[in-house]
């Protein structure tokens, strides 16, 4: 991970689009902070496309997506997207594969709380549709052998498993944060996200945005990203001074200082 201040400025300046994750990247101890709220009105009001994709529930998405000048959120690890300033929702998933899903994964949620001492669900699971969390760093604690374990019960399961900055989530389908982005750039813009990989950079903070930094030419870490090195098996190419949203805000100052 290369400090920030190396990213070229001629690579800098091609930047038309951001894509960047919510938790411990654009929010600092849970809200949004005045510096990043501020970023992300000056990427907007550039002209840049502005697009969070998180693995937080749509229902708790949609308050950020009616107040926050973004083009839309993507929740849930890439299954729903918010649009339209909040006001409507897309899926790529049928209504019918949806409600067999949600079964599924309830079932695959009561297992792991039985079988994993300590384990709770995510306070804001009432909000989700296509997938489930278990809570392991936002109000409470899973040391790393549990949360080891319950990406095993996941997987053993047959769900997708991923670890963010505070919680495990598990879903079914094909989708994750990085086919949410292509679908997004598709639906929104009309355009195929991989064609222009070039002008958009991602942004980043836990192991479930090492897909994102693997496929982005262009992706940072807010510097709270460390806390993942030792497991991030593709890493950022550069990193923030700061941490959390003050990071997002530096990120947004560095790409906005080359046009």
């Amino acid at each position: 991970m290369l400090p920030l201040d190396h990213w070229p400025v001629d690579q800098r300046r091609r930047i038309s689009g951001v894509l960047t994750d919510i938790d411990d990247t654009l929010t600092t101890a849970g809200a949004i902070t005045a510096d990043a709220l501020q970023a992300l009105a000056a990427l907007r009001a550039a002209g840049l496309h502005v697009i969070p994709v998180t693995g937080r529930p749509v229902g708790w998405s949609v308050p950020f997506a009616q107040r926050w000048p973004v083009d839309a959120i993507v929740a849930e690890n890439g299954a729903v997207a918010l649009v339209d300033a909040g006001t409507r929702k897309i899926y790529q998933q049928d209504a019918t594969t949806r409600a067999a899903n949600y079964t599924r994964l309830q079932e695959v949620a009561q297992c792991v709380l039985r079988e994993v001492p300590g384990a709770t669900l995510a306070q804001d699971s009432p909000g989700r549709e296509t997938d489930i969390a278990i809570d392991h760093s936002e109000f409470t604690h899973l040391p790393q052998e549990r949360i080891e374990q319950v990406v095993a019960i996941m997987r053993r399961e047959g769900l997708h498993a991923t670890v963010s900055s505070i919680h495990i989530n598990g879903w079914i389908g094909a989708h994750d944060k990085l086919a949410g982005a292509r679908w997004i750039v598709r639906e929104l813009l009309g355009r195929e996200l991989d064609d222009e990989l070039d002008h958009w950079v991602y942004v980043g903070d836990s192991t479930n945005d090492q897909l994102m930094f693997q496929h982005f030419p262009h992706s940072v870490g807010v510097a709270n990203i460390r806390r993942f090195a030792a497991a991030l098996t593709h890493q950022p190419r550069y990193i923030t001074p700061s941490e959390r949203g003050a990071g997002f805000a530096e990120l947004a100052r560095a790409v906005l200082a080359a046009r």
